[in-house]
This record gives structure tokens, sequence and C-alpha cells, in this order.
């Protein structure tokens, strides 16, 4: 069974299909800022009510730490997932990330800037099948918000702060989805990564939502709300390696050049 580490969302989901056993208080989502777990507990649900068991760990935020300080917590997440797997009833060696918003940007860096899983012995070519991204910040200089100038640090290292940066067309396959009405994060973003991955001979795919927003894109995939879109069918589709038609409409996204742009 495949194992999926949701970073930026939050609790640990265990399932076989059509059963769903919750473990509370074990972990829990965040941003770069902020994080309730309690508010994310749909994500988990959703998910392993396809049968993927669904980990979604803590991390540490600003102003308790900054860059890159996240990305090593992440990055222990991802190792603890993978050694207790096997516990869990999921294959080790079937591991895939995703993120939505600041999370997206987590797992992107973890599949791209090899430094961060490096530090726990992995290696993102060979331990991690697959990246989704939902609503991900992966382009977003030049910065514009004081807090996020503090978390991110000196302007003369920013670059190395940003997804697109580390492409080298060696990482794995990557999902990228946005809503094309966020207006908290640029949908470009997605778009332009996925042409420097694309350029690269790297394995990439976007997917842009007609009537979806930076939250509404993550919301669609709780219950009540799966008619507004395809999400769930998407992600599920590819971690499991069976694709679902979406009755929702949707638009492959297009790719662009690569350009520097504010989230």
């Amino acid at each position: 069974m495949n194992i999926l580490v949701s970073l930026g969302v939050g609790l640990l989901a265990l399932s076989t299909p059509g059963s769903v056993t919750v473990n509370h208080d074990l972990i829990y989502g965040g941003s770069w800022q902020s994080g309730e777990k309690a508010l994310y507990r749909f994500v988990g649900a959703s998910l392993a009510s396809r049968g993927i068991v669904t980990v979604i760990p803590d991390y540490r935020v600003y102003p308790e730490v900054v860059y890159p300080e996240f990305l090593k917590d992440n990055a222990r997440a991802v190792a603890f997932a993978k050694r207790h797997a096997a516990e869990w009833g999921a294959d080790p060696d079937r591991l895939y990330l995703i993120g939505h918003s600041a999370g997206a940007y987590d797992v992107a860096m973890l599949a791209l800037d090899t430094r961060w899983l490096a530090l726990e012995g992995l290696d993102a070519k060979r331990d991690i099948r697959g990246v989704v991204g939902l609503a991900g910040p992966y382009d977003f200089l030049p910065l514009r918000d004081p807090k996020l100038k503090t978390i991110f640090g000196p302007e003369d290292r920013l670059i190395d702060t940003q997804p697109i940066s580390h492409v080298d067309g060696a990482a794995p396959p990557m999902r990228l989805l946005a809503g094309e009405k966020d207006t908290v994060v640029d949908p470009g973003n997605a778009t332009r990564l996925a042409s420097a991955i694309h350029a690269r001979g790297g394995v990439v795919s976007t997917r842009l939502y007609p009537g979806l927003a930076h939250v509404s894109l993550l919301t669609s995939m709780a219950g009540l709300f799966r008619r507004r879109g395809g999400v769930l069918d998407d992600v599920a589709g590819f971690v499991t390696g069976h694709p679902a038609p979406s009755a929702a409409p949707m638009v492959q996204a297009p790719l662009s050049t690569p350009q520097p742009a504010g989230a």
C-alpha cells in the first residue's frame, strides 16, 4: 500500500479501502508562520478513504525557527514515516509527498534540493516515488512581506530558497495543481516550475482548476465539497497510479517561460 506524507495539514490516518482508523495528537501540520491540526482532519480522512496511508507531520514555524529549519523538520518527518511505514500497513518503498501552500513549497524543496533529505540519509530520487503540490509558491521573488523577508533571510541568499532554483531534471515525478482563481499564490508558480522541470528533461504535469481559489483547492477534497472539483481524484490517481476521470471541468496548464514573480 502507498504511503503519503502530507506536509502542511493535519492528522495521521491509516486505512484499508472501506475503513479508516485515526490516531490523534501524534502530529499536526502548519505553515511557515502558523498551523492548527484540527483544521485539516478532512485531508487525512479523505485520502485514507481511498486506501492511502496518510501521515501529516508537525514542523516548527516562525518565530520559533526560520529557513531552513522547517525543511530539516520535514525531512525528519519523512524519514520517520519511511521507518514506520511497514508498521502502519504501508510500503516504505512507495512513499509520496504532498503539500498545500507553504506545505507545497516544503515538499518541492525536499524533492528538488537534495541537501535536506540527505541529512536523514535519504535521497529523493531513490526514496520518493512522487510529489504533489497544491497551490504552492515555488518561484516567489521578490519578497514583499516583512515577515517573509525575516523567515527567508538575507537578500543575497534568497535565490537559494526558491524551489525553481534547484531544478536538475532528476527529481521524482511531480504533479502541480492550482486554482485559477487563487489570489494568494499566483498559479504561475506552478506553470513556471513545470516549465523549468520540463526544460531539464524531468517528469512533471500541471493542472489548473477553474472556479477554485487558494483555500477551496484544498477544501474541495472534503466530502461535502467534492463536487466542486476533482482534486481528490487527481491526488489519489497520481499516488495509486490509477487516474480517475473527474466530472469537474479542468484544463491542463500550459508551460510558461520561467521568470521571477511574486507569490
